[in-house]
């Protein structure tokens, strides 16, 4: 049986199947507006059992990318609603990624009044493209006081609340690839000193109580979070593998105990199949399990002990009608990475559906 298509159910998901679209970063969002041609972009792709969105801003200050979406103004909110109509035509659901970038970005990426900012000034190593300058050095971002972090969780609880107005069935929070959550539970990028710095509960502070101010505000079954063990993305430099081995495990319990939809796990070969063990051991909702997969792969993942999910993101990009393609053992079509950040609908809706492949 291939249960990558058949139906999933446990605690507040219940989906058509097994297949998830991971978030991925496009840049479409002209004016950090969510709009039409993303909404056909995502309607393509509601043969997922669960859509994850693109990172999606909660303030201006996490606009690092050019054109990437925010979800903090009452335009952005009606503009997601097209996009949210249209993943729940294909009976599907829809989770949005709340992502903010912190260091990771540019003022140049930024609207005015807006700045870099991040748990500290540490500057990330490596360029970042902008449609005004190019590529740029990243900036030494401006550190968050600790008045400034707590208004952070209020804005992160606001723009969750903004997601449920706009028709989402959840939001995930964006705790990995080197963006601002992980900068906090990285010792390289976070060197303060008050109770969001230092010992690992204190750098895991701002996730775990993100995590449950969104949970009790839309509730537990409506959030998930991504992290991303061992990345060493954005510039995020490794430390001692016992270390990060007990951060994870210490996650996984945290979010246990606020009895989150899911965890969202980038799963690479640098991650020790006991930290894995461990978060499955600790965790017992749902766990995506992402990076790398092919239908084959996936279809193994699921049948072994540490997955209940599996997230696709370039094959999702290049192959719309993923689903059918799996139950038709076709042929994929290949990303063309030429397009992946580009503006328009070139390499972004215009990829061949199976039934005009045949």
């Amino acid at each position: 049986m291939n249960r990558t298509l058949s139906p999933y159910s446990k605690g507040s998901l219940q989906l058509k199947n097994h297949l998830v679209m991971a978030p991925m970063t496009r840049s479409r969002a002209i004016d950090n507006l969510p709009n039409a041609l993303m909404a056909e972009y995502y309607t393509q792709r509601n043969g997922a059992g669960l859509v994850i969105t693109e990172g999606t801003a909660p303030s201006p200050d996490g606009l690092g990318y050019p054109r990437i979406p925010g979800i903090y103004s009452a335009e952005q909110i009606a503009g997601w609603k097209k996009t949210t109509a249209g993943i729940r035509a294909g009976d599907s659901k829809s989770f949005l990624q709340l992502m903010h970038t912190g260091r990771i970005g540019h003022p140049d990426n930024l609207p005015e009044g807006a700045t870099v900012v991040g748990p500290s000034a540490i500057r990330a190593a490596g360029q970042i493209y902008t449609d005004r300058s190019g590529m740029q050095e990243f900036p030494v971002p401006r550190a968050l006081t600790t008045q400034e972090v707590g208004q952070l969780i209020d804005v992160h609880v606001k723009a969750a609340r903004n997601a449920i107005d706009a028709g989402f069935d959840g939001v995930e929070l964006h705790g990995a690839n080197g963006y601002l959550i992980e900068q906090f539970l990285n010792p390289n990028s976070n060197s303060r000193t008050d109770e969001y710095g230092g010992s690992m509960e204190r750098r895991a502070r701002l996730a775990v109580e993100t995590a449950g101010r969104i949970a009790e505000a839309i509730g537990a079954g409506k959030l998930g979070i991504r992290f991303s063990p061992f990345n060493t993305f954005n510039d995020q430099q490794p430390y001692p593998e016992s270390e990060v081995h007990a951060m994870y495990h210490y996650l996984a319990q945290e979010m246990d105990k606020l009895g989150l939809a899911y965890l969202h796990l980038a799963v690479s070969p640098k991650i020790p199949q006991k930290t894995l063990h461990v978060i499955r051991q600790s965790f017992h909702g749902t766990i995506i399990q992402c990076s790398g997969l092919i239908p084959e792969t996936a279809e193994a993942a699921l049948h072994g002990s540490f997955a209940d999910l599996v997230a696709f993101g370039k094959l999702y990009l290049a192959n719309p009608d993923l689903d059918k393609r799996i139950a038709a053992r076709s042929a994929l079509n290949q990303p063309d990475l030429k397009t992946f950040y580009t503006a328009g609908a070139k390499g972004y809706t215009d990829y061949e559906l199976l039934q005009k492949t045949r």
